[in-house]
């Protein structure tokens, strides 16, 4: 392995892998991926790879997740098969006060395209006939769907291969340092100099701003999932907090807890979610649940990504976000086209670092 790059990337999950990608179609640039684990080792493999557009607010950050989710078909015919299916997404309410909420809901988003329907309790159960009959409605997009993160990573980077980019893993990043135009990255199998640096390290962001000397405004949040046995076909829709992989499994998820990069998992929350999707799916009281895992997700102060410049470093950018699964087509291509051209076919100030000096001032 050489140890001089155009472009070193520090992150191989969906998002920095989606990066590498989208940078090495043309070719045009050697490229070094870094990752501490090995990929899916991390949050992209401990998630239940939701594609999730419809409640996204504001309106102009669910667009941002509508066109993401509209090129996975194109992804696909590109890298491979992601497992990725439109199944619609279904979020249900149980009290009539939040039909108001949820009319809102559906009037902002048509500003920018996202067709929702909000739903009867009749309705809701014609779609998705196991959802609890106590439910009082629920908002519905075709939009939404889920995708196989394991198949996504994999095929990202097996693309990435052939278009000739390195990947060294198991390569924890000490300290990186710019000398003039050059980024040099410590790491446990050496240094290595790139041109330009692209922070994708989800969970460990702020450690690694922190190394250039950036307060990166994030946090780690966890989130615990169960997994039941595979059962026959029960649910044709992804549900917010629940759905139902390929293979039958049910996986079910909804906690956010704080704790930082703590991955255990706490009897509490798992009964909490337990309980929580037999409220939603009756039938699933019978089912049996095989086990639970918890992942760190990478959570910017205000929930809303971080794409972009790094400020007061010229060639450094960062990708830093919840939702990286429904996102990482679009920002692999967003930060090609910033990083190829320096400009971006979508306007992406508002997901610009120096947002949060703006709120403090």
């Amino acid at each position: 392995m050489k140890n001089s790059y155009d472009i070193a990337i520090i992150g191989s999950g969906a998002v920095g892998s989606s990066i590498a990608y989208h940078l090495s179609e043309t070719k045009q640039k050697d490229i070094l991926v870094i990752d501490k684990g090995f990929p899916l080792a991390g949050t992209s493999g401990s998630t239940q790879a939701w594609v999730w557009v419809h409640p996204k607010t504001p309106s102009w950050y669910g667009e941002l997740n509508m066109y993401s989710a509209e090129l996975y078909p194109i992804l696909e015919k590109k890298i491979g098969d992601v497992e990725y299916r439109r199944t619609g997404g279904i979020a249900p309410f149980f009290s009539e006060s939040d039909r108001k909420d949820a009319l809102k809901l559906a009037e902002a988003q048509a500003e920018a395209g996202i067709n929702i329907d909000v739903l009867s309790r009749k309705e809701v159960l014609e779609k998705e006939p196991a959802l609890s009959p106590n439910i009082a409605g629920a908002t519905f997009s075709q939009l939404d769907g889920n995708v196989n993160p394991f198949r996504l990573v994999e095929l990202y980077i097996k693309a990435a291969k052939k278009n000739d980019v390195t990947f060294s893993f198991y390569n924890r990043v000490h300290d990186i340092q710019k000398r003039k135009d050059t980024f040099t990255i410590h790491t446990e199998k050496g240094e290595f100099a790139a041109k330009q640096l692209i922070l994708a390290g989800g969970p460990w962001t702020k450690e690694l701003g922190n190394m250039i000397n950036i307060t990166i405004p994030v946090k780690q949040v966890r989130g615990q999932i169960l997994v039941t046995e595979p059962l026959a076909p029960l649910l044709k829709h992804t549900i917010g907090g629940i759905r139902q992989a390929n293979n039958g499994e049910i996986l079910i998820g909804y906690s956010k807890e704080e704790v930082g990069y703590d991955r255990r998992t706490d009897l509490d929350v798992i009964h909490d979610t337990a309980n929580m999707a037999v409220q939603y799916v009756p039938d699933l009281a019978k089912a049996n649940v095989v086990r639970c895992f918890s992942g760190i997700r990478v959570m910017p102060e205000d929930g809303l990504p971080i794409i972009g410049n790094l400020p007061g470093l010229e060639n450094a950018f960062i990708a830093s976000m919840h939702s990286g699964i429904t996102l990482s087509p679009i920002v692999g291509t967003l930060m090609s086209e910033l990083i190829f051209d320096g400009e971006t076919s979508i306007d992406i100030q508002n997901y610009d670092i120096q947002r949060f000096e703006k709120m403090k001032a």
